[in-house]
C-alpha cells in the first residue's frame, strides 16, 4: 500500500468514526421537479454546445450529496479519479456506498472509477444500482452502454445508450451505435 493510498484509508475511517459518520446518511435532495426541467430543456436544445451546457446542470444535481460527510466522500473520490489515483478514488467511493446505500452518484462514480480500470465486470453491477435507485441518470445509462460495449455485448450497450438517448438526444456516446433507429435534434442519426 502507497503512503497516498493509506493516507486516504486513514481519511476514510476517520471520518467514517466522527460523529457524522456513525449518523444513518438522510435522504437526499428531492430532485425530480429539476430533473424534469432540465431533461425537457436538453431534449430541447438547439444545438450540442447548448445541451452539453444543459448536461453540466443535470452533473451538478446529480453530485449534490445528501449531506456534508457524503458531499466530502464524494468529493475526495472523484479528486482522487480526477488524479488516476483510481485506488484511493475507489476507497472513498466504497465509503460514500457504504455510507449512503441509497445515493445513486456513489454506484455511479464508483462505476467510472473501475470503468478507468478497465474492470468492466465490476461497473456493471454498480450502474445497474445507479439506474435503479435514478432510472433517469442519464450518466449511468450511457456508461453502461459503454462498459457492455467494452465487455463485447454491443447490441445490449448499444440499447442501453438508446435508453440513454431518450433523456438527452445530445450525448457524445451516441457516435458508438451502428444501427440508427432515429435522428438527434441536428439530424445526426442515432
Amino acid at each position: 500500500m502507497t503512503r497516498t493510498t493509506r493516507a486516504i484509508a486513514a481519511f476514510v475511517a476517520a471520518t467514517l468514526t466522527t460523529g457524522a459518520a456513525i449518523a444513518q446518511c438522510p435522504e437526499g435532495p428531492d430532485i425530480e421537479a429539476r430533473l424534469d426541467i432540465l431533461l425537457d430543456e436538453v431534449r430541447a436544445a438547439p444545438s450540442e454546445r447548448e445541451a452539453r451546457l444543459i448536461g453540466q446542470r443535470l452533473w451538478s444535481l446529480w453530485a449534490t450529496a445528501p449531506d456534508a460527510h457524503a458531499q466530502d466522500l464524494l468529493d475526495e473520490g472523484m479528486a482522487r479519479r480526477a488524479a488516476f489515483d483510481l485506488r484511493g478514488a475507489l476507497i472513498a467511493f466504497d465509503a460514500l456506498v457504504a455510507y449512503c446505500p441509497d445515493y445513486a452518484e456513489g454506484y455511479n462514480q464508483r462505476a467510472f472509477a473501475n470503468f478507468i480500470r478497465s474492470d468492466f465486470e465490476a461497473a456493471l453491477p454498480d450502474l445497474d444500482r445507479a439506474i435503479a435507485l435514478q432510472p433517469r441518470h442519464v450518466a449511468a445509462l450511457a456508461g453502461r452502454g459503454l462498459t457492455l460495449i467494452s465487455l463485447g455485448r454491443v447490441a445490449e450497450g448499444q440499447a442501453a445508450i438508446r435508453d440513454a438517448l431518450v433523456f438527452n438526444p445530445w450525448l457524445t456516446e451516441r457516435r458508438f451505435l451502428t444501427l440508427p433507429t432515429h435522428a438527434a435534434p441536428d439530424g445526426t442519426e442515432l
